[in-house]
Order: structure tokens, then sequence, then C-alpha cells
């Protein structure tokens, strides 16, 4: 009889296998080896549950271990990679953690193919056949054969008589007898044996495998406890649950104050029921992610081919008799900072596991009884939660254990008392251009954190509109609204457009000219009510203009402003908001019109300073120009002279140099060139004029500093 030797992470996959084919219940205790008694009631129960806003819950199982033991656990697919990220366990009391073992979630088929008997692809039985070619079988054909299987091979065989008579091709089985090869009709073999029971112990396993593969849904993580005697356990993890939800209920009276009620709408989508469990809710917003630690990766590498070489001599090396310089004092630095790094680690998992043992919840405070005329809200109710801050975040701890069966869900209740508020009318154009909403200051005047959710509201005793409310700290108040005010009605006006000019300045040649572009708007308020009330007005927020009137607001959010105005019974009133925003100009002195700068000149918001400069400017300018202008003058007769000596010089040539004509453009030349050295004179004495008037503006332009 054959031998066959299974390679040890085989051995390792099989183990695993087995594991998943216990079906036991979750945390239900295992006896040990040893024990010949029947398995106990599950020793490690649910004890404390704490459900995040962000989609997460902590589940912690606390009870008691005896000696070795195992426990066994059975989660959904898609926990196991939460389960793996944050799995807890700890033995109390001398005992420890031996070992904490899963079913892996290596592919099927590459799982299959590392059993000796390969069932990837639904082989048939001659297939099979063809895999263990070479080892020992017993056959029933229906007479016992026994012999090594040599191969499996087709043959065409004519069936049939006269016209039914075709040709098929029939599978038969050749193995190795005492008296020789015999082949035999696969068809005729009623039974078929393995004499190999390692191989046959596979082929079992690899059918297990198959079985367990059909539970897709279901994966079982199996704790051993090692120490002697009872001790104290506890497991604990995060998985995926429901966010939990809030809504709450908020009463308006006038005789009376405000009272808020709150209710957690929790689920418990788990496949175990919730007995007497310590619940808590956290609200916040903690960072939660899934990272796959479950599926098996496996690093691609390089196939390298061997390479010869020829047989290499020994090397002989001699002694060292210089050291690099600090060489040896890195080499001890580096021992004490692996240490030092190394104790480190230590400390840290020792104050780590004192954190985790002293999570434990505090005792809930009482809760204050409502006032006697809202006990018809808060009959049969009582507030089951006290709330206290957890780092970041916030915990509403119910004093009560609660009890809830699996796929169902449950509203809890966790505030009611009296609250401080205001009942006004809130009016934004861009909700409704006509009328306000009907609305509610609410100050958290409670110890909890009120987290975002739904406000039914009940006023004077009936149903009055639905809110909603953001995220709520102790001591913060909210605006709320819950339906049209159609008592009040607001117009809005806006009278926009406008500039206004502000200052004028002068520094090195340039004016900086301020002005403010002016946006008004009109809120003109009407209210039917025979009481007074107030109306908030939300006018939007522009961070690049300025609030000019009224001198501030109300308050201010991101996006608007707030202005609380209070209407008199029957009456009306009118809110009148004014912005600014500053706009700047520059105007190079040297270059702009003489008539923009007169505009400056005029102007009242010009200190008197600027405007005695801006007159010196003018002055100085007006100067200038005209130097400039006697310069252009005198070039343009130079041109007009020069024009007419072309035009002497064409005649003279058709003329008699001894005519009369001819002598008087004779003289004519003679004049105009006179005319034309003093022209040139004159243009220079212009030019150095006015290069002297320009030296002195700019000059003068530079020096200014004034506003």
């Amino acid at each position: 009889m054959l031998s066959l030797r299974i390679p040890s992470s085989i051995v390792a996959r099989l183990l695993l296998v087995s594991a998943l084919l216990l079906a036991a219940p979750p945390l239900a205790r295992s006896s040990s080896p040893s024990s010949a008694s029947p398995a106990a009631p599950p020793s490690l129960p649910l004890s404390k549950i704490v459900l995040y806003s962000s989609g997460v819950g902590y589940f912690q199982h606390d009870g008691k271990v005896h000696d070795r033991e195992q426990l066994d656990l059975r989660f959904n697919v898609n926990q196991v990679n939460d389960l793996l990220k944050s799995l807890v366990v700890q033995d109390f009391s001398g005992g420890q953690v031996a070992s904490v073992t899963y079913g892996s979630r290596d592919p099927l088929t590459k799982t299959l193919t590392s059993f000796g008997v390969n069932l990837t692809g639904n082989p048939t039985l001659s297939q099979l056949l063809t895999q263990i070619r070479g080892e020992q079988l017993e056959l029933a054909t229906p007479n016992p054969v026994t012999g090594t299987l040599v191969g499996v091979e087709k043959k065409a065989e004519f069936v049939g008589e006269g016209p039914q008579r075709r040709l098929v091709e029939t599978e038969y089985v050749t193995i190795l007898t005492e008296e020789g090869l015999r082949s035999i009709p696969l068809l005729q073999i009623q039974r078929l044996k393995l004499v190999n029971e390692p191989l046959n112990r596979e082929l079992q396993q690899a059918l297990a495998v198959l079985a367990t593969s059909h539970d897709t849904q279901k994966r079982s993580v199996s704790i051993t406890f090692e120490g002697k005697g009872s001790r104290e356990a506890r497991v604990s993890y995060l998985t995926e649950t429901p966010v939990w939800k809030t809504s709450y209920r908020l009463v308006l009276d006038d005789e009376r104050p405000p009272f808020l009620q709150g209710w957690a709408i929790v689920e418990n989508t788990t496949e175990s029921d919730w007995s007497n469990v310590r619940l808590s809710l956290v609200s916040g917003r903690p960072i939660s992610f899934i990272m796959d630690l479950y599926q098996p990766l496996y690093a691609p590498r390089p196939m390298i081919e061997p390479e010869l070489y020829a047989s290499l001599r020994p090397q002989v090396y001699g002694e060292a008799l210089e050291q690099a310089s600090g060489l040896e004092g890195r080499l001890e630095t580096g021992k004490k900072e692996a240490k030092m790094k190394g104790d480190r680690a230590e400390s840290d998992l020792a104050k780590a596991a004192g954190r985790t043992r002293a999570f434990a919840p505090s005792a809930a405070a009482d809760q204050p009884q409502a006032e006697e005329a809202f006990r018809s809200l808060q009959e049969g109710v009582t507030t089951a939660a006290a709330g206290q801050e957890a780092g970041e975040l916030f915990e509403y701890r119910l004093a009560t254990p609660v009890s809830l069966a699996k796929h169902s869900s449950a509203l809890l209740p966790i505030l009611g008392q009296g609250i401080q508020g205001q009942k006004l009318s809130i009016y934004n154009q861009n909700v409704n251009a006509k009328h306000p909403l009907n609305g509610f200051r609410l100050k958290n005047t409670t110890s909890l954190y009120l987290m975002q959710g739904p406000v039914t509201l009940f006023d004077g005793g009936a149903y009055a509109g639905d809110a909603r409310i953001e995220d709520l700290a102790p001591g913060q108040d909210r605006l709320i609204s819950y339906a049209l005010d159609l008592r009040t009605e607001v117009e809005p006006k806006s009278e926009g457009g406008q500039q206004e000019l502000v200052t004028v300045k002068l520094r090195k040649g340039t004016m900086l000219i301020t002005r403010r572009l002016v946006d008004e708007r009109t809120y003109a308020i009407k209210s039917r009510e025979q009481k007074s009330k107030t109306v908030l007005i939300e006018h939007p927020y522009r961070a690049d203009w300025k609030l000019t009137q009224p001198a501030e607001s109300t308050e201010r959010t991101r996006d608007v402003y707030r202005f609380s105005v209070t209407i008199e019974p029957g009456k009306g009133t009118t809110l009148r908001v004014k912005e600014t925003k500053p706009l700047q100009e520059t105007v190079h002195l040297m270059e702009t019109g003489l008539d923009q700068i007169g505009v400056y000149l005029q102007a009242k918001e010009v200190s008197p300073q600027v405007k005695e400069a801006l007159q010196r400017v003018v002055s100085l300018r007006s100067k200038l120009d005209e130097t400039r202008s006697q310069r252009t003058r005198l070039e343009q007769r130079i041109a007009e002279i020069t024009a007419e000596h072309s035009r002497i010089r064409e005649n003279m040539r058709t003329l008699s140099q001894t005519s009369e004509l001819y002598a008087r453009y004779v003289r004519k030349l003679d004049q105009q060139e006179t005319e034309l050295e003093k022209l040139r004179k004159e243009i220079d004495a212009r030019k150095n004029a006015e290069e002297e008037q320009r030296r002195d503006l700019e000059s003068y332009l530079l020096g200014l500093d004034l506003a």
C-alpha cells in the first residue's frame, strides 16, 4: 500500500476547514480535549453595546472561562474585516489568550488545488481516476478486483443491431493485477475504493471544503484561553451597525416653559437577541473605515533561472588594523535605541491594557421630573439616559439594561425636561418672498449633547409642524422653523448701485481715490397679530461689503446677518439695511487731463491741503502745457516755411535769372532764411523752458504725501 506524505501547509488548511465545519452557536463554550463532559451553555454572554453615529457598534462579552477552553464565534462574512481590525481578547487573573483562529478566505479553487485530488471544475470519474494513476484500487465488477491503476482510455465500439447499430465511445479502466493487465469498462464498475488511506482522507477533506463553501455568509472564529481554574474573561470588537437616530417632541405653551422630549431609535440587526445588555449611544463623527484584512494577499515574485558558475577558491581575509571613526559608538547607540523602543512598546501595551480594563459604565444620574402641565406627554415614560463626554464625543448611557430581539428595533427615551427658548418669526427672501416662517430659538439648557434629528412641535395643545435641528452642544442655541407665518407679511425693496466719493490722497505723483458702492435694502414688515411679536430678518452676508446701517446685526452666521425687529399688535415697521463696498482708483497726475483734476477740486470730500496741492499741480501743468504749445506752433511755422522753400525753388528752375520774378523769389528766400534762423532760436529756448518746467513739476509731484 502506498504511503502519501501531506505537506504541513495542507495540514494547516485542513484544520481550518474542520473548524469551519463546527456549526457552534455564537460564543458557545467547547470543552477541553481532556474533558468528556458535554458542552456548557454560553459562558461569555453579551454584556455591553456602544452604538456610534458613524455606523459602527462596540460589542463586549464578559463571563468566566475554566482551565484551557475554546470559544467559537460565528460572524457574517462582511463583519470579519471589522473583527480583525478591532478584536480585543482578555483573560484576567493570570490566564492568557493562546490563539485566535478563523476560516481562511483563500479562493476556493486555490484551496482545492492544494489537495492530492483536485476537485476544481467538477471533474468526472474518469478525470478523477486519471489524477490518481499508480494508486492501488479495489474494484467490484461485480467480482472483486485489486490492482494498480494504469490509466483510463476511450475505445470506439459498435452497439445495437440492424438499423440501430451505431458507433459509440466507451471508457475503459486499465489496472495491473497479479495476473497481468486488465481492461474493464467503466460502466461495469459498481464500486471503487482507494487503498491509500491518506489519499482517501484528502479526497474526503476536499469534499468537506466544497461543503463549507455552500455557506458563504458565515465564518467561525475560535478563541483559545489558557490558564488554571475559573477566571474572568472578556471579548470585545467593533462591527458595522445601523446608525442610531434621534427624534424629538417639543411642546410650546404661552403659559408654561417649553418642554423637550427626546427618543433614540435603535436597531438590532445582529443574529442574536440582546438580553439585559448595558447600552450606550455615542454621538459625534469618529473616523471609521473598512480595510480588507480577510482576503489573503499574495505578492508576485520573479522567477529566477539558476546560473552555473565555475567553482570559486575559498578566500582568506586579513585582520582589520583600524576601524572607522565613531563606528563602535554608532553600533552601541543602535543597541540602546533598539532596547528603548522595545521598552516603550511594552509600556504602551501595558497602558492600553489598563485603559481597556478601566472601560466600565458609570452610574446614571437621576433625571428631574417634568412639570405637572406636561405629564400627559411624559406619562408612563421615564428618561433612561445619562450623558457624559467621551473624549471628543458625547455618550448617552441608558440606566436600565436593554433587551431587544434580533432583527427588531426600539424607541428608547433619552431626554424629557423643560428648556429655554423664544417664539419668533424668521424671514428670508430666498425661502419665501412674502411671508416669514414660524420659528423657535431653542437653547440647550440640558446637560446632554442633542444629536441632529427631526422635531415635532405642539403649540397650544395642537400639532404645529415639523422641524429639524443640527447637532447642539449644551449651552448652545439654534433656530428651528416649522410653519409659514400667514399673519405676517414682509416686502423687501432694493435701492443699490450708488457710488460715493470718500477720500482723495496724493502719493508721489499719484492721486489715490477711494469711493464706496452703496447697497440699500428696505424691509417693510406688517403684522396682523393681536399681540406683539419678534421677527428675525435674515439678510445675505457678503465678506467684501461692510454693514453701516444698522451699526451692527443681532447676530451673524456664515451666510446671513440676522436683525431682530419687534412688531406691535396690528402695526408695521421698517428695517433699512445699508452696506458699502470700497472701490479704489489710481490716477497719475502727470498724465491725466486737467479737467479730471478740476472735478476733484470741486468735491467737498477732498481736504483743503489736497485741493491746494492739486491747484499747484494745475498751475505747473498749465505752464508746461503752454510752453509745449508754443514750441509746437513754432515747429509748425518752420514746417510751413520749409514747404514754401520747396515750392519757390521748383518755380525758379523754369525762370530766367534776369527776370523780375526770379529776383523776387530770391528776395523771398532771403527773408524766409532769416525767419528760420530766428524760429530755431526760439524753439531751442522753448525746449529749455519746457525741460525746466517738467523737472519742477516732477520734483513737486514726487514730494507730495497728503491725505
